[in-house]
């Protein structure tokens, strides 16, 4: 487990002028001047004639009261070779608090006990105006004087790189930053040789130095004139849709394209030229950010104990690192894969210094080591992540998909419940929605499970239903890479197949919004937005590698699999969701089982699970899940059009989204 050294970080912070003894000297001779020459009867004709005597009195004071600002806004935690827009901010704040402390020392004090301490308002006026503009301008100075340094360090580097003809495709907040880095440096491959954005009124000004030269529709004609070579797309904020439009333009020129990650993935906003990249799959799908409320994080997660089971998974290890930016009191990771853990733990050691966290080697389904971590940390928060979530997989192992998913779940929420937990949030999927496979099956109990301890315990229980996360652990886009990396034909099992997509982080942050959300009792359902074909898919991630599908990479058509689906079911639209205070959470009207119906289905998979009999299972997910369509093994699947009712079992009255 890591541990804080905040001792020695408050130690070296309250002592940086020892590590920057110039900066001190030369910001103490700027204050000093500038207060000076404010006296000068040249400047200030309210004064006069020069009063030496009196300025050299109060000179100490006040560059004090302005040294003291400074240091109270963290100007001194600013980086000047990257000060920028946003820093002078600090210098601004600092100069308003120290003019409005003199000002105040100048009306409240005595005139008589204190008359050496009462700067004129005049003097304070024009002092202000020249310390902080030179404080600022010396800032300045030195960030020309450094890049000016690098330039010619990097002299040789320039001459052996070859510098490609590049123009930017957005000349916003994105693509200022990202050009301003590829000026500043004299080792990069970029040789930018204009903007074009899609807002007319920018056309003939400039960024950074560098002209607009017309809209996305006039690149091929640029192309053509200025001999480009590549296109660099740095949009704020650009959903999947531009970014396609862009790059099919790209693809007819013909131009490589390249692009600026997010602001979101840019820590402090600053963008390294090492971080213009290749345009990918997760680009093209993507959307709006989401829009987290931050206050309400805050009091779910700040200063808690939170646990993460499955936290070396996909999902596990992105919640965790979610969590770990609300400073929790200390999180929890539950792992039962060694590695994973031990991957996960070396992770945040490195990205997450100062939050405490505890890697924990445990099996969700082992009671009594679940019992003891209970015990010993009394989490507040549970995320429960870990889980058998792969569909064909588990159609082989049906047993192991009832214990991992519906047993263990039981398990970590009856000890939530005991030891007192207050929130506890079930990571479910949407193929938990008239469920064909044995793992969304799983997921539907685990669902009904946890409604029914809701009903038993204080404990906060909600589950939260999203599709597909792009890149998961063996999802179809690695698999995909895999492929095209070996040169293989992509396999797709047919070629009308959609899927719900998101990111990883999209998924985990809406996970934390859910679990803010709850009070106890909910199916959360996310808003995957539009279906993705597969298809669509697959011929996308071959292009984007530089080759052409069915040329260079074939795609063949495998049929299919057992369990799967051509349509996955969200229900985010229609009278079977309640809507909640974020635009892409909804509740799921779905009706509770009584404590005796619960009993009466882990019952019966228990002694199925006991007997090891799959046949039993398949019958058992038929027999209580009247939405479910659970094939016999090596049978054809069946349908929701030529289901077979079910007379032997009569369920709860209402379902909600099962309901058709």
């Amino acid at each position: 487990m890591n541990t804080n050294q905040p001792a020695k970080n408050n130690s070296e912070e309250r002592f940086w002028f020892l590590r920057r003894p110039v900066q001190f000297i030369a910001d103490i001779v700027i204050l000093s001047a500038a207060f000076l020459i404010a006296y000068l009867p040249s400047l200030n004709i309210q004064l006069g004639e020069f009063y030496f005597d009196t300025a050299i009195t109060q000179l100490p004071f006040v560059v004090f009261i302005q040294f003291s600002s400074l240091f109270l806004v963290g100007a001194y935690s600013i980086i000047w070779r990257y000060v920028s827009l946003e820093d002078i901010k600090a210098f601004l704040k600092a100069a308003l608090i120290s003019s409005v402390i003199l000002i105040a020392v100048r009306f409240l004090l005595s005139l008589t006990t204190f008359n050496l301490w009462q700067v004129p308002v005049s003097v304070i006026l024009i002092d202000t105006l020249l310390a902080f503009g030179g404080l600022l301008g010396l800032r300045v100075l030195r960030r020309f004087a450094y890049e000016l340094g690098e330039k010619r360090q990097y002299t040789g580097a320039k001459r052996r790189i070859k510098q490609k003809a590049t123009l930017f495709v957005g000349a916003g907040r994105i693509g200022s930053i990202a050009v301003r880095d590829v000026l500043g440096r004299a080792d990069t491959e970029f040789e930018v040789r204009g903007f074009v954005d899609d807002d007319r009124r920018k056309k003939g000004g400039s960024v950074n130095g560098v002209k607009v030269l017309g809209t996305t529709a006039d690149l091929a004609r640029l192309v053509d004139e200025l001999n480009i070579e590549q296109i660099v797309i740095a949009i704020d904020q650009a959903q999947g849709k531009e970014i396609r439009r862009i790059l099919d333009i790209c693809r007819e020129i013909p131009v490589k394209a390249r692009i600026v990650p997010s602001l979101h993935e840019i820590v402090h906003g600053r963008v390294q030229v090492s971080r213009i990249r290749d345009v990918e799959i997760e680009d093209l799908l993507g959307r709006e950010p989401v829009q987290l409320d931050d206050k309400n994080l805050h009091e779910f997660l700040t200063d808690k104990i939170v646990m993460v089971t499955g936290a070396g998974g996909s999902i596990g290890s992105e919640l965790v690192r979610q969590v770990a930016e609300f400073n929790p009191k200390l999180i929890l990771l539950v792992e039962r894969a060694e590695y994973m853990l031990f991957q996960i733990e070396r992770e945040l050691t490195k990205d997450f210094p100062e939050t405490r966290f505890l890697p924990l080697l445990a099996d969700t389904g082992d009671a009594p080591r679940m019992r003891e971590i209970f015990a010993d940390y009394a989490p507040q928060v549970v995320f429960h992540a870990a889980a058998h979530k792969h569909v064909p997989l588990m159609e082989v192992n049906p047993t192991e998909a009832i214990k991992n998913n519906v047993f263990a779940t039981k398990i970590i929420g009856e000890l939530a419940g005991e030891f007192g937990v207050k929130d506890f949030v079930l990571i479910s999927t949407d193929k938990a929605v008239n469920p064909t496979s044995v793992m969304g099956a799983s997921k539907r109990i685990a669902e009904i499970v946890l409604q029914s301890l809701n009903q038993k315990y204080k404990t906060n229980f909600m589950a939260v239903r999203f599709g597909n996360v792009l890149g998961s652990a063996g999802s179809v886009v690695p698999i995909f890479r895999e492929q095209i990396r070996k040169s293989e034909p992509i396999t797709v099992t047919h070629k009308e197949m959609t899927r719900y997509f998101m990111t990883i982080p999209e998924a985990s942050q809406l996970v934390l919004q859910a679990g803010a959300l709850g009070k106890g009792g909910e199916i959360f359902i996310l808003d995957m937005g539009e279906p993705v074909k597969i298809m669509d898919l697959a011929e996308d991630m071959i292009r984007l590698s530089g080759l052409e599908p069915y040329e260079d990479i074939d795609i063949i058509f495998t049929g299919i699999r057992n369990g799967e689906k051509l349509f996955e079911e969200l229900e985010i639209t229609g009278e079977n969701l309640l809507k909640t205070e974020h635009p892409k959470i909804f509740i799921g009207k779905i009706a509770t089982y009584t404590p005796e119906e619960v009993g009466n289905i882990l019952s019966n998979f228990q002694t199925a699970v006991s007997e090891n009999s799959e046949a039993k299972i398949r019958t058992l997910f038929n027999h209580f899940l009247p939405e479910a369509t659970i094939t016999e093994k090596d049978k054809p699947e069946e349908t929701p059009s030529n289901k077979t009712e079910k007379n032997f079992y009569t369920p709860p009255t209402k379902f909600g989204l099962a309901e058709k």
